[in-house]
């Protein structure tokens, strides 16, 4: 199995039918069998089962589901949302195959109440996008108000299968069955949040196929290089983490313990002289570089010469977890981005100093990685983090060409961009990484990542599974509830080894 899984968008998901070379009225057949073999697994001891189809393909395939779960003693109900009128093509035949077999269909017209154990959504396909209509964001209302669970085919209507996009009333789906591969609207949010448990169905297409998202699979962890016999601690891997302030201590010392939990040989902090005894009393195997500071427990400008000597032979700088905000730091910032020639990773602070300065980026030629939240990544962008949270896809994907850098929007799914390449898609974390301090983890594992020689795409997306399967890992320990950082920190070596 590879580490990174393909993720279709509609336009690929028709290439994929598209080059079947049989009936087309098969592929049909298989989807809607396997929605009805997954909810007789599901829910067993359901009887009254309502089929909501809309007119397209993706009703054709409720249309199946509601015909063999007919055949096996089920009491189904199918109901029509639109014109019949319209119903054409391999969807008209089920249609028609239905009704012979005995299936009731009424129109949604004539639906007003009714209850159900099981709802089938197959009012829309991968075709999907924008905002439903009146008339369908009805239906889905009303599909909603039945009070069975519900199965969504393919993705959840209302859902963009592309982007993951909501544009107004959308299923909320306790298990979403798809067909061939997952959607890239399945893995990222808000999409994700609304297809609940989802199961792939193999309808028959030819394995494979290109496609520009892929999902990081846990498997991606073996990428990682290990230390070999021959290794040192500088051939293992130099990171030097650049921050801290007063009140911010603790994410430079996040930053630099995940680095080493990692597989990070040598890391170096470079910390503001006022604070340095704070930072020498709390690392043990972290050396520390104590650099000029503005007498405000912030590092100043004039620092600069001192974290490029401390950084001479580090293979990765992580810049910016707790380093503060001020005109000092901003011009530290730009100072080092100019002036180091060794891969970066942005962080925190230093996204802050970046924000209206995105040319400091573009213009270098090493590496860079930036690690925004989505409130960083509107900061960066001009916009608000409402519309980043609503289009993740467009968000990171522009930011990444606008920078002239790898973005790796952290959140539930963590989306990695870069440059005129393909997007990666990390759905591993787990909802105890919403707790301070994780995002410096992350900084620390993925500078770990690059000083060890990886590309910057993959040490992104990686990093991101690492953090991720360590959570989960962590969780397990811990729970989930109270998951702190140093949690995640303790559980990376193992999940590593």
């Amino acid at each position: 199995m590879s580490a990174f899984e393909p993720l279709f968008t509609a336009e690929e998901m028709r290439a994929a039918e598209a080059a079947y070379p049989g009936p087309t009225e098969e592929l049909m057949e298989r989807a809607g069998a396997a929605v009805a073999d997954a909810v007789a697994a599901s829910w067993p001891d359901a009887r009254r089962i309502a089929v909501w189809c809309g007119t397209g393909a993706n009703g054709g395939d409720g249309f199946v589901a509601a015909r063999l779960l007919h055949a096996a003693g089920r009491e189904v109900e199918a109901v029509l949302v639109g014109d019949e009128g319209r119903v054409a093509g391999d969807a008209a035949t089920m249609l028609a195959r239905a009704r012979e077999a005995g299936v009731p269909v009424r129109p949604f017209a004539d639906t007003a109440g009714g209850r159900a154990d099981v709802v089938v959504d197959a009012l829309f396909g991968t075709g999907f996008s924008g905002a439903p209509r009146r008339e369908a964001a009805a239906a889905i209302e009303a599909l909603s108000a039945l009070g069975g669970a519900v199965l969504a085919v393919d993705v959840p209507s209302g859902v963009d299968a592309s982007t993951g996009r909501v544009g107004g009333a959308a299923v909320e789906a306790a298990r979403t069955v798809t067909f061939h591969g997952a959607k890239v609207g399945l893995a990222v949010g808000p999409g994700r949040f609304h297809a609940g448990r989802v199961e792939v169905a193999d309808i028959g297409l030819a394995p494979g196929g290109e496609t520009r998202a892929r999902r990081v699979r846990a498997d991606a962890l073996e990428l990682v290089p290990r230390r070999g016999p021959r290794d040192n601690k500088y051939t293992a891997g130099f990171v030097c983490v650049v921050g801290g302030s007063a009140g911010l201590t603790g994410a430079p010392f996040l930053a630099s313990e995940a680095a080493m939990r990692a597989g990070a040989g040598y890391v170096r902090a470079c910390v503001p002289a006022s604070l340095a005894p704070v930072f020498a009393g709390r690392f043990v195997e972290v050396t520390t570089s104590a650099c000029p500071d503005d007498g405000e427990g912030r590092l100043a400008e004039s620092a600069a010469d001192a974290v490029l000597e401390a950084a001479a032979k580090a293979d990765c700088v992580a810049l910016g977890p707790g380093l503060g905000r001020s005109d000092g730091t901003r011009a530290l910032v730009r100072a080092l981005l100019d002036r180091l020639e060794i891969p970066v990773v942005l962080d925190g602070d230093g996204l802050w100093a970046l924000a209206g300065h995105l040319d400091w980026v573009f213009s270098r030629h090493a590496p860079t990685v930036l690690t925004p939240h989505s409130g960083e990544l509107a900061g960066l962008l001009g916009r608000d983090a409402a519309w980043v949270d609503a289009n993740r896809l467009d968000a990171a994907g522009g930011a990444a060409d606008d920078v002239g850098a790898v973005v790796c929007l952290k959140g539930a799914d963590t989306l990695v961009a870069a440059p005129g390449r393909g997007l990666l898609v990390c759905d591993l974390g787990s909802p105890g990484l919403a707790s301070a301090g994780t995002g410096d983890v992350l900084t620390g594992i993925v500078a770990a990542f690059l000083a060890k020689g990886m590309d910057a795409p993959t040490a992104a997306a990686v990093g991101a599974a690492a953090g991720g399967v360590a959570a989960a890992e962590a969780a397990r320990r811990h729970g989930e509830a109270g998951l702190i950082a140093r949690d995640v920190v303790e559980a990376l070596s193992p999940v590593l080894s």
